[in-house]
């Protein structure tokens, strides 16, 4: 649900989101995970701030040189004076037997309540009885938060115990000036991230925009251009949109021509046939004899059925072939036959050299029929004094000897709408390239060395030759010789 509402929103709404839930993010990140790593990191800096101040007192305490003296007495104090935490000695009474606490530095205890330094004695009473060399932890007391830190120390007078604690007022502090640090720092990077972000999107947007407008004018057929210096991705799609557009406009115009050309060709049958029922009806024999006549409004009725069934053949070929022709494969031998039976007639002087083999293509019979019919129509057209014919399995060549065709228009071969030589539109290449692209074929023509041949084929992966299969090896190189030697016997007979 989240990526089919993420899909709906534009690139600057996406961005917003983004921000937001990264917003979302950093917050729970900081409240959550950094704050309480703060506190730790905070807690664990004031007990070594504290043992460390405890440092010269444990020294003190251990050579016994407390209250030795009034020269004693003065270092005493420029140790235990200590204006950022509070420093104790608990020890037992020697009369009453009872743990007691003396504040070393009593003008930083500040108003502390009575019943902190019962839970200190309590705690240094429990330390001593377990042995435990120190211990430090936190405390709340009227609201406020104390830590404290306990350290045995043997001395010549027995065990006694020294407490330092200090209120969070000091930790408060450096708290907040370090998360202040953190979340400045962290906002400053942000916002710069922000920023950056924000122009790389921008610099997306923008392009694109440029690319809506510009498809939204060429759709109404205004004369617009694209001009964006960028040379990634989306520059790429600029440039593809106007070569796409340049070539509809092409072959809108290529087709508008055509359609005049093709207007104009079907004008002339049907002027002559109107003319020629006209006068026969009035008595008149254009052409002679009734007969004659009539013979000519066949012809051109002829001619105008032929013309209106390619048009027709071309605009449906696809969907009649992909409905019709799953899993039907035709014999290519038996339509080749046929095909050269029926067009031996159109110009007898042509030798057509056949070297067919029994192969199978998937497709229609009718499909191809019509597609080779096409390709040897345009090769008695050009040809010379022979058309050869080739058929090996998933390969088809018909080749003839006539012009060489111009290498831009071997390019535009078998496009729609094209116009050939003389003015001629290429309907009939056209249905070649469409019956052979819906089954799954190439097609392309292409110059030999004494003419044209056109080629319909299917890419099939090589079998692996096994390295001691040299029996297989020898076998197909006698096949080619023989085969070789078949075509040049066939040119010598041309010759």
């Amino acid at each position: 649900m989240f990526s089919q509402f993420f899909k709906k929103l534009s690139l600057t709404q996406q961005v917003l989101l983004m921000i937001l839930l990264f917003i979302s993010f950093f917050a729970t990140f900081f409240f959550f995970y950094l704050s309480n790593n703060i506190d730790n990191m905070i807690a664990n800096q004031m007990y070594t701030t504290m043992s460390s101040r405890q440092q010269p007192i444990v020294s003190l305490l251990k050579s016994n040189l407390l209250g030795a003296g009034d020269a004693y007495d003065a270092i005493y104090k420029a140790l235990s004076s200590d204006n950022i935490q509070t420093n104790c000695i608990v020890s037992k009474d020697s009369k009453s037997n009872e743990m007691q606490i003396t504040i070393l530095n009593p003008d930083n205890a500040g108003n502390v309540d009575q019943s902190l330094y019962h839970y200190l004695i309590d705690q240094s009473t429990a330390m001593v009885a377990k042995d435990d060399e120190d211990m430090q932890g936190m405390i709340s007391n009227q609201g406020i938060q104390y830590y404290y830190r306990l350290q045995q120390v043997q001395t010549a007078n027995g065990v006694i115990v020294l407490v330092s604690f200090m209120d969070d007022a000091y930790p408060q502090s450096i708290r907040n000036t370090l998360v202040e640090s953190t979340v400045y720092g962290t906002i400053l990077a942000f916002c710069i991230f922000i920023i950056i972000m924000m122009i790389w999107v921008f610099s997306i947007i923008h392009p694109l925009n440029q690319i809506k407008s510009y498809i939204a004018q060429v759709k109404q057929g205004k004369e617009v251009e694209l001009h964006l210096n960028r040379d990634d991705e989306i520059g790429e799609v600029a440039k593809e949109l106007v070569n796409m557009k340049d070539e509809l406009q092409k072959q809108e115009k290529v087709k508008e021509e055509m359609i005049h050309n093709i207007s104009h060709d079907l004008k002339t049958p049907i002027a002559t046939i109107k003319s020629y029922s006209e006068s026969i009806k009035d008595g008149v024999y254009p052409y002679g004899t009734l007969e004659k006549s009539i013979d000519v409004i066949l012809d051109n009725a002829n001619r105008l059925e032929a013309k209106v069934h390619n048009l027709l053949y071309l605009n449906r070929i696809e969907y009649l072939i992909t409905s019709d022709a799953e899993g039907v494969v035709t014999n290519m031998k038996e339509v080749v036959e046929e095909v050269v039976l029926n067009s031996a007639v159109i110009r007898p002087e042509i030798r057509i050299i056949t070297d067919v083999e029994e192969v199978f293509f998937d497709g229609l019979l009718e499909s191809w029929r019509v597609c080779i019919e096409n390709i040897m129509e345009n090769a008695f057209r050009y040809a010379k004094s022979y058309i050869q014919i080739t058929v090996r399995e998933n390969d088809l060549q018909i080749s003839n000897d006539g012009p060489k065709m111009p290498e831009d228009r071997i390019d535009a071969l078998f496009r729609p709408y094209e116009k050939g030589e003389g003015g001629r539109f290429g309907l009939g290449l056209s249905i070649v390239s469409r019956v052979v692209k819906a089954n799954k074929y190439h097609v392309k023509g292409f110059n030999t060395e004494d003419g044209v041949c056109f080629r319909i084929y299917r890419d099939v992966p090589k079998p692996k030759k096994k390295p001691n299969d040299r029996k297989g090896w020898r076998d197909n190189k006698a096949h080619e010789n023989k085969k070789e030697q078949e075509s040049k016997d066939n040119k010598e007979d041309l010759t």
